[in-house]
This record gives C-alpha cells, sequence and structure tokens, in this order.
C-alpha cells in the first residue's frame, strides 16, 4: 500500500521524476518522460503495479527511515536508516542525462555492518505490463515493447524471483558504498554505455548547487524558497523548455473520490506563472526557454490556442482510464490524459501575455515573433472575450461568465498597452486594446460585483464566491484599498474557510459537474495571504505564511491541497503552484515596500 501523500519526496532528471516513499520504496517513475507510462506505479495501486524497494533488512512491511533530507540545495537525497546493527545511507538520484534515464541509489555504511533487502518488480505500462526479464553481462533485463531496462548492481546482484519478483540481498560495513543503476532505453535501441554512479553523484551535485546559487532571493525564507525553487525547476522538461503542473496523475482531491486528474502535462497558466516564480528569484534563462516553447506549441491561428500542451507542445492529450489500477486509496477511476484540454478558458490569454510582460521587464529583449504572438492573440480575445467559459478551475458543468476570466482578458490589454509604451518601436494599436480593457472593466465591476454582500463573486448573476477573486489587487485591476477589495477580502475569508485555510469555490454551490468535495487549496490559501498583506494587515498575512509553511512536508515539499480535518496533503504532488504561492509570498512579505511581483498562482481542474 502506498505511503501517504507527503511521505514521499522528489528526484528527477529535468525530463521525469520518481516519488521515494520514507519506507525506502520507489513507488512512481514514468520512463522516459513525465508523460510516458510508468514503470513503478504502486502509488496509484499496489506493489503488484510496480516499486522498487531497498531498506535494512530488519526494517520490516511499514518501517519507515530515521530522517531524511536533500543535500544541500540539490535534488539528491539522503535516507538514513539507524538500526541496531549499524546504521547506513542511502542516496537517490537522477543524474541529467546524456543518451538515456538512469535512477541511481547507492547504499553507504556508517557505522557496524548493516543487512540490505531489495525489491523491484517492473511493470511497463503504468502497472499493466509484467516485462520479459533475463540476465546479460551482469545486467538484469526487462522488455515489454518498446520499454526496455536494464539494471546492474555493484555487490549487490539483483535475482529474478519467483514471483516476478527480483530481489538482492547483501551487506554494508561502516565505510562500504553498493551502489545500483536502472537505465531506460528504447527496446529496439543498443543498450547505452554504463555510467559510472559515484561520478554521477559528484556531477549531479556540482550542477544542483551552481544553478541554486543563481537565486536571488535573500529575504528571511530563504530555504523553503529555495526548496520550492529548485522543485520547479524540476517539473521543466529540459529539452523544450516545456513546465508539467505535477509530476503525478490521479493523487485524489478527496480521498475516496473521483476528482483525480492528470497534470503531466503543460498547461499554459500553470507554466506562466512557474516562470513569473523562477524570474523573480533570478531565472531569466528558463524565461528565454519557456517563451521559445511558447512559440512553437501555439503556432498557427489564435482561435486554435489551447489551455494545455504535451510537453514537447503535443496538442492531442486523449483522456482514459486505467481500470487495472484501484487508484490511491481506492481512489478511482484512475485518469491518464486530460479532457479539459478541449476547454475555453478566457483566462489562459491574459495569463499568457502577462508572462511575456514579466520577462521583457525582467530583461528578455522583445522578440519580434513574440510580440506578433502577442498581437494575434490580442485580436483574437477583443471579439471574444464577452463569451462565457469553463474558467480556470475547469469547471465540467456548464459555462459561465467567470469573473476571474474576464479580469485576466483586462490584464491582457492592460499588459499589452504596457508593453507597447514601453517599446514605441514595437506596431501597436493601443486605442483599440485601451477601448477594450475599459469595456471590460466596466462589464466586471457591473456584473460581477455583489453590491449588497460587497463583494465580486464567482460569476455574473452568481451567489457563490470564487478565491480567484482575491488576485484583483494583485493583477492591478483595482487598487488594494478599493472597499470592493476589502469586502471581497473578507467575504471570501469567512464564507470559503476551510479549517483556517482557503477552498478554491463551494463545490455545493451551482453545479460543477462532479460528485464529492475537496480539501482547501494551498494556492489559494497564498493569495489570502497576499490580499491580506496589500490590504494592511501583514501580521495576519505572515501568521498565514508560516502556518502554511507548517504544512511541507519533511524535504519541503507540498501537494495541491490540504485535508484540516484529517491533517494531511491531497491532489497531485509535488504540486507546481503551491510552490509558486510560497515563492511569490514570500517575495511580498520581505518587500520593504509592502508590494508583490506581477504574476499569480492558480490550479486547474
Amino acid at each position: 500500500m502506498p505511503g501517504l501523500i507527503e511521505n514521499y519526496a522528489l528526484i528527477g532528471d529535468l525530463q521525469t521524476a520518481a516519488l521515494v516513499g520514507r519506507d525506502g520504496s520507489i513507488d512512481w517513475l514514468c520512463l522516459p518522460r513525465f508523460d510516458s507510462g510508468a514503470c513503478f506505479a504502486a502509488l496509484l495501486g499496489d506493489e503488484e503495479n510496480g516499486h522498487w524497494r531497498l531498506a535494512p533488512r530488519s526494517a520490516g512491511p511499514g518501517a519507515v527511515c530515521t530522517r531524511r533530507s536533500y543535500r544541500g540545495d540539490t535534488l539528491v537525497l539522503d535516507t538514513v536508516w539507524e538500526t541496531p546493527e549499524g546504521s547506513v545511507r542511502v542516496t537517490d538520484f537522477m543524474p541529467q542525462r546524456d543518451r538515456a534515464p538512469d535512477l541511481v541509489r547507492i547504499v553507504e555504511g556508517l557505522s557496524g555492518r548493516v543487512e540490505m533487502a531489495g525489491e523491484i518488480r517492473l511493470r511497463f505500462d503504468y502497472g499493466g505490463i509484467v516485462p520479459w526479464e533475463r540476465r546479460a553481462d551482469g545486467h538484469h533485463i526487462a522488455i515489454a515493447g518498446p520499454d526496455s531496462v536494464w539494471l546492474r548492481g555493484e555487490k549487490a546482484v539483483w535475482t529474478r524471483g519467483a514471483d516476478n519478483c527480483t530481489r538482492a540481498d547483501f551487506t554494508v560495513a561502516a565505510g562500504e558504498r553498493v551502489a545500483s543503476v536502472l537505465t531506460w532505453h528504447p527496446s529496439h535501441e543498443e543498450v547505452p554505455p554504463a555510467i559510472d554512479p559515484y561520478e554521477s553523484l559528484a556531477h549531479a551535485l556540482e550542477d544542483w548547487e551552481a544553478w541554486s546559487a543563481q537565486c536571488t532571493y535573500r529575504g528571511p525564507w530563504r530555504e523553503a524558497v529555495l526548496r520550492s525553487l529548485i522543485t520547479l525547476k524540476a517539473l521543466t522538461y529540459a529539452p523544450t523548455g516545456g513546465i508539467v503542473a505535477a509530476a503525478t496523475t490521479s493523487l485524489p482531491e478527496e480521498i475516496g473520490g473521483v476528482r483525480n486528474w492528470d497534470y503531466r502535462y503543460c498547461w499554459l497558466r500553470d507554466a506562466s506563472l512557474t516562470l513569473n516564480a523562477l524570474v523573480t528569484g533570478g531565472y531569466l534563462a528558463e524565461a528565454s526557454a519557456w517563451r521559445d516553447w511558447l512559440l512553437r506549441a501555439v503556432a498557427g491561428s489564435p482561435a486554435d490556442l489551447q489551455i494545455m500542451y504535451g510537453i514537447a507542445g503535443e496538442r492531442r492529450l486523449t483522456e482514459f482510464e486505467a481500470p487495472w489500477l484501484k487508484g490511491y486509496e481506492g481512489s478511482a477511476p484512475v485518469r491518464f490524459g486530460n479532457a479539459a484540454v478541449e476547454q475555453h478558458q478566457l483566462d489562459v490569454y491574459g495569463q499568457v501575455l502577462d508572462s511575456l510582460h514579466v520577462a521583457r521587464r525582467s530583461g528578455l529583449a522583445p522578440e519580434e515573433n513574440a510580440w506578433n504572438l502577442q498581437r494575434a492573440l490580442m485580436d483574437f480575445l477583443e471579439g471574444h472575450w464577452r463569451e462565457p467559459d469553463e474558467g480556470l478551475w475547469e469547471v465540467r458543468g456548464p459555462r459561465r461568465h467567470f469573473v476571474h476570466s474576464k479580469v485576466m482578458a483586462w490584464v491582457a490589454a492592460d499588459r499589452t498597452i504596457r508593453a507597447a509604451e514601453a517599446h514605441p518601436e514595437l506596431p501597436a494599436d493601443t486605442g483599440r486594446w485601451r477601448a477594450m480593457r475599459d469595456s471590460v472593466h466596466r462589464e466586471v465591476c457591473e456584473q460581477g460585483y455583489d453590491p449588497e454582500r460587497n463583494t465580486f463573486t464567482q460569476y455574473y448573476g452568481s451567489q457563490g464566491l470564487d478565491a480567484a477573486t482575491l488576485l484583483i489587487p494583485a493583477v492591478g485591476f483595482l487598487p488594494p484599498g478599493d472597499p470592493r477589495v476589502v469586502g471581497t477580502v473578507d467575504v471570501v475569508r469567512r464564507e470559503l474557510d476551510h479549517g483556517g485555510l482557503v477552498r478554491r469555490y463551494d463545490t455545493g454551490y451551482g453545479e460543477d459537474g462532479l460528485p464529492g468535495s475537496e480539501g482547501a487549496f494551498l494556492v489559494c490559501s497564498f493569495w489570502l495571504a497576499d490580499a491580506l498583506l496589500a490590504t494592511g494587515r501583514r501580521a495576519e498575512a505572515r501568521e498565514l505564511f508560516e502556518r502554511l509553511l507548517d504544512l511541507r512536508n519533511d524535504v519541503g515539499l507540498l501537494a495541491e491541497q490540504w485535508d484540516p480535518a484529517a491533517g494531511r496533503q491531497l491532489g497531485n504532488f509535488p504540486q507546481a503552484f503551491s510552490h509558486v504561492g510560497l515563492v511569490n509570498t514570500a517575495h511580498a512579505l520581505a518587500s520593504e515596500e509592502d508590494t508583490r511581483p506581477w504574476g499569480h498562482g492558480s490550479r486547474t481542474e
């Protein structure tokens, strides 16, 4: 049975990622990409769906490590086990790849002599296929269809068991090291050259430390901010610059519920906000790579703009269910792909154009193709902003005139006008854009605001609330001191409260097309902290922010949601927008002017 969501740590190579539990088991790994089929899928089923456990033999099923941490400012994970016989450290990492993805596990004796036990079940295609396995040249080889995995051990001899499980038993004394390396490659190609695990460890540490040293944040929460930035970088697909929303699929928003979605894709909204957080932290190279990805992904008519794409810009992300997986703690169905790719979400236009604005303000030179794209998107939005849509939460009910969507249409016009004013050499029609901006602003204030309750609502004519309206001052739609802003903050804080945190909206109001409920959305609680700060309540904002910091797991990671009643994390993990919210709020609180950078965070589905 998989562990609690917060019991996992993330390792990765900037092309895919694995989740390592506190029990020493790797329960999730997709190869060769984030969105490929998983060869370890116990996270969404059980051990028979694939896992790799490495722990002292005396640590039986369910036993967890003594302590663990990332080594410095890296994505190299150290897990320490202390036993009556002695102590060992297991180091897990994925080196940035040359030809093929490698997963390295190094056991190092710290004291005494410890008997270790390894158990690995390889299952391709999300735990659905048991591969053909054999031994050759000291390697354990597993093949099925297009997938081939080679496992080799140094002093740890991996042998095939009778129950479709491969095992190794070995002893480690103080000062000794034993490494095992798992390598994937296409089954029709020759196996790539074997890496040296110890040299790879040195290079991985060097690479991550060099990247982390570029962080420009020097505020009081540097450790938390830098860990979040490292996590966001780990969710970046290096070959293209695409950024996934999370490393997992179908981790539930309600235990036992059906709100289970695949987040291993590049939402334009998610990626652009992740980019904003990275740029705020001093990482301009990521902005350039993402802009190039964007230009490739959305090439074509603005009318064909999708809300999300594959990590290389793929457009077809067909959603299907996996009945052979019982789901995390019985939360079914398990879904791969995402049908929300077909939705109409107007806020995406504003988010993308805001991110291009942030990149230019941060020093990225204007690029002709990017400006041409921006003008084309504005032309389309000018003719379609009055349409209803599914909104940023991707409701699977009827389309509405969501207030946040309209506000972000205003943002699109505003940022385009600002860009034209800052760069007069760019061809522009600012008169038309100003007219649109004024029209959107007027309509939202007239139709999206409830004067009796003194709050902006979820959609026109609605009595429901939406945590996204907390972003109205953050994006500049209204000043923080406007009574309508203060009223919205107070009403949302009171009526969407969930154990002192914030729901994104009331799932019991209106129709979002799905049964069940969900936890508190962590990024919405960061938004509340930002809004409290903006409206002059610094002490309350800081108190909420520090409470949110306490919800991180032992290695500093956050999922999408929090269940205040059960005291546990929910949803896909680690969630980019939770970490985006952390970075932005930390910057806001550390600012002498009590202002925050442009850009905000949101989560879909």
